[in-house]
């Protein structure tokens, strides 16, 4: 038990210096060039792995859901990642990594498990543009060399999305609330690597009719808030006369939102700005080491009406 409270403790002080764990996993041939690609998932939401379990099929699933599992009680869905990027596997599905991602929980059946590796969020730049919605930044597994392996990090929320579609209403004031109405000049800096996320967020920005600035890294973010600080000086103003709250992510490339909330947190120019975590990194771990890195709220994704009322809240 202490061994494990011990590496619980250590895989969550690596966000200190912008690091995080990556278990890394083979799905089959892709259908290209017949080569077993890496891919990745971040630790914190591996639940457990296991061998895997009796699967009961489910009448009309979709093509990618392989059935439910018993997991302990818990009835859980289970997913054919190969099937979801389009890899053959040779070798059977025997493997099942059991996630809780936004608050649900699912499991993924994948051909191997290789190794979990500790990298620096630099070492990861984002896939988008890059021919792959299901993927949503590359990592550099032995660093930003030439001849680094390459691990495709997925996006477990568009794939959730397209697998299992939830029928989320269209975002309205009458479950959101009145609009928020900032002062002329500020707008919401935001920040998240998923596209998906993304358009969620800007869509219910849009619905609160908040002005709104959207950035893809937490590197950009930090990068924007400081040229907008510089603007603002030569017109005479602060920061704070154009941003009224920082909005972002926790796992994104270059720099993650923990980063990027401690620099704010920690920089005179800056600390004043209510920082807002909107993750799908769920759990009391990570909500403590939210609050640790000088955050003003935390909000798993993806609610609108808890979204709203979290930023209403940030801005009293």
């Amino acid at each position: 038990m202490n061994t494990a409270l011990h590496e619980i403790d250590e895989r969550t002080n690596l966000t200190t210096s912008n690091k995080f764990e990556l278990l890394l996993f083979r799905l089959g041939e892709a259908s290209n060039n017949g080569q077993r690609e890496l891919f990745g998932i971040n630790v914190f939401k591996i639940r457990e792995i296991l061998v895997m379990p009796t699967i009961t099929e489910i009448a009309n699933a979709p093509p990618e859901v392989m059935g439910v599992a018993n997991i302990r009680g818990q009835v859980i869905t289970v997913i054919n990642l190969p099937k979801v990027v389009g890899c053959t596997p040779k070798k059977g599905l025997p493997i099942m990594l059991v996630t809780e991602y936004a608050r649900s929980t699912q499991a993924f059946a994948v051909e191997e498990v290789n190794e979990i590796v500790r990298l620096e969020w630099n070492q990861v730049i984002a896939a988008e543009g890059k021919g792959g919605k299901s993927v949503t930044s590359i990592a550099r597994i032995d660093g930003n060399t030439e001849n680094s392996r390459l691990a495709q990090v997925l996006d477990v929320e568009q794939i959730l999305r397209d697998v299992l579609p939830s029928q989320i209403a269209e975002i309205s004031l009458d479950k959101i609330g009145p609009e928020i109405k900032l002062p002329d000049g500020q707008v919401i800096l935001a920040a998240d690597d998923s596209p998906l996320a993304r358009s969620m967020v800007e869509n219910e920005l849009k619905a609160l009719n908040i002005p709104y600035v959207m950035t893809k890294t937490g590197l950009e973010a930090w990068n924007r808030i400081q040229s907008m600080s510089e603007a603002a000086a030569t017109e005479g103003k602060t920061i704070q006369d154009k941003v009224a709250l920082v909005l972002t992510d926790l796992e994104m490339p270059e720099m993650d939102g923990f980063t990027l909330t401690r620099n704010i947190k920690s920089d005179q120019r800056f600390k004043s700005i209510p920082v807002v975590i909107h993750s799908s990194l769920t759990g009391e771990t990570n909500e403590k080491h939210v609050k640790s890195v000088g955050a003003d709220a935390y909000i798993a994704k993806f609610v609108a009406e808890e979204l709203a009322e979290t930023i209403r809240k940030a801005l009293r």
